[in-house]
């Protein structure tokens, strides 16, 4: 079991994961913000890998990303900084970007960084699931790194049980198919769609994502799920001058 996974074998409610962008505010203070979300109370956390075509983040992920890659952030660079990760991190990490970053960097290369850096999985939103499946799969179960998979309320009861069979740590359930930073729907439809997921006895946990910014949406997504993910809501709170101060200030409200 990689880290990922024994906190979802171990904790099984109120699970609270973070994303921010690696390289933003300021490029050096992406193992800054991992060791402090630690401190914090993070249970795990997603680190973003800038891309300039970012098509399913809001304006908020968007304007961090450009920030980032600005300031010269790149996949190389991001290894390089996590080099010393598991010195002062212990909870899981995820990278999260797109399909084209990670095939420029070449797959068996990424999967070969993630584990020498204690990287424990990731999520690439626009890789096809038949790609990962025909290509990839057996190259991320060799690097330990689990590859965790979208669900929206239009994803068909067939394709979400063939990704429950090809996942091993969670399913990202969005709570719509909009882009990141809209605030949490919690319509009849929506909750009629959660339950509908919840109701569908997966062996994988779920965690609801896209529009968590507070403690009235992160619990309204507890009822339905493992935990949920946090990022536009805590990214657009870093404060380049305060960095681990915002972290603490944000995360009291959850913990």
């Amino acid at each position: 079991m990689n880290r990922l996974q024994q906190l979802f074998e171990n904790k099984k409610k109120d699970i609270l994961s973070i994303y921010y962008t690696a390289g933003y505010p300021n490029l050096n203070d992406t193992l800054t913000i991992a060791e402090a979300l630690e401190q914090a109370g993070a249970d795990f956390m997603e680190i973003g890998f800038p891309y300039s075509d970012p098509v399913a983040d809001g304006e908020v992920i968007q304007g961090s990303s450009k920030q980032a890659l600005d300031q010269g952030m790149t996949l190389e660079m991001l290894f390089a900084q996590l080099k010393d990760l598991r010195k002062t991190v212990n909870i899981p990490i995820l990278l999260m970007g797109y399909v084209n970053v990670v095939l420029q960097y070449g797959v068996e290369n990424f999967c070969k960084k993630c584990q020498e850096v204690g990287v424990d999985g990731c999520i690439i939103p626009d890789l096809p699931m038949y790609e990962y499946e025909e290509l990839y799969s057996e190259c991320f179960k060799k690097h330990g790194i689990s590859n965790i998979f979208l669900v929206t309320p239009q994803t068909s009861e067939e394709r979400i049980r063939k990704i429950d069979d090809l996942s091993n740590a969670f399913i990202y359930l969005l709570s719509s198919a909009a882009t990141t930073g809209k605030n949490l729907d919690v319509s009849a439809n929506a909750r009629a769609y959660f339950s509908r997921m919840r109701n569908m006895n997966l062996k994988n946990p779920l965690m609801i994502g896209f529009g968590i910014s507070d403690k009235q949406t992160f619990d309204s997504a507890n009822e339905y799920a493992a935990g949920a993910i946090i990022g536009s809501a805590f990214v657009k709170n870093l404060d380049p001058q305060d960095v681990v101060g915002s972290v603490g200030r944000f995360m009291k409200e959850f913990r």
